[in-house]
């Protein structure tokens, strides 16, 4: 995917995640930070590419980075998320002061859809890095052209616009609640 692409589509996915309320930061929090956030971190994933966007900014980082995993290696799996996480919220307090925690969600939120969006090509990515098994739907395909990648991005963005904001995710899941209380009765009888 390009990274047109990606901004496209991490604009998207920033939107409807907090339209959806996917966390209480994200709904609370403020458009600019979730916005803001959601685009700062959409195209890191392809920091293992020295030819990317980010990878001809960062050369100095790009270029080791490839060497190690490769293209669609680390930065492209869970654990990669994951560390980050665990990276970015074990820095020490000054850190957390600089990064509110609505931008921080929406920061998870961009990265995210990288990998969700290259998961629509051809090539996939490792979700379960170092397992090389590839995750893929392939609605993209390079022979298909940037104008089809371009309307699909579109497409999901005015889904995302028009979309209306709920009050919270957990509501929208609250028929799970029934069938947890069930599991837990058919347990304690055996």
């Amino acid at each position: 995917m390009t990274a047109e692409g990606h901004l496209i589509f991490a604009l998207a996915s920033t939107i409807l995640a907090k339209k959806l309320a996917l966390t209480s930061e994200l709904s609370q929090g403020d458009w600019w930070h979730v916005i803001a956030g959601g685009l700062l971190t959409c195209l890191l994933p392809d920091i293992d590419h020295p030819k990317s966007m980010l990878g001809r900014r960062l050369t100095w980082l790009s270029t080791p980075i490839a060497r190690l995993f490769g293209h669609r290696g680390f930065t492209h799996s869970l654990l990669a998320i994951i560390a980050s996480i665990i990276f970015c919220t074990n820095l020490p307090p000054p850190a957390h002061a600089v990064i509110p925690l609505d931008a921080f969600h929406a920061m998870i939120i961009g990265y995210l859809s990288h990998i969700a969006a290259d998961m629509l090509t051809p090539a996939g990515v490792p979700l379960l890095w170092p397992c090389k098994w590839r995750f893929r739907v392939p609605l993209f395909s390079p022979k298909k052209g940037k104008k089809y990648e371009r309307l699909l991005c579109i497409a999901a963005l005015i889904f995302a616009l028009q979309h209306p904001a709920v009050r919270g995710l957990e509501q929208c899941l609250a028929v799970l609640e029934p069938i947890q209380m069930l599991w837990q009765r058919l347990r304690t009888n055996r």
